[in-house]
């Protein structure tokens, strides 16, 4: 049995992959990546505490679930706000969008 600390570990190295892409990309695609790694090291261990805290009861379960169709959901009003800055813009950099309106 895999114990805990190392899916700690696991998920902390994929919060901190996702951390540096989010600060240091300047295309905003690879931000929306930077968040999904984000969200996916925060489902790791709500699996993993899950898991190793009381498997009958699905709470930890539910709430991965609720964190799935939330970056479902940011994933498309994200891509939707890409295309329109492109359409706009004719860039996808982060640094071209400054003003609020466009």
């Amino acid at each position: 049995m895999v114990p805990l600390w190392m899916y700690l570990a696991v998920a902390a190295a994929l919060f901190c992959l996702g951390t540096y892409t989010v600060l240091s990309r300047k295309n905003a695609v690879a931000v929306l990546m930077g968040v999904e790694l984000m969200l996916n090291a925060v489902n790791l261990n709500l699996v993993a505490f899950w898991r190793f805290q009381d498997p009958l009861n699905m709470a930890g379960q539910a709430f991965t679930a609720f964190v799935l169709v939330v970056a479902a959901a940011e994933a498309a009003v994200g891509l939707a706000i890409i295309i329109a800055m492109y359409r706009s813009r004719r860039s996808v950099a982060v640094d071209d969008v400054d003003m609020l309106r466009w």
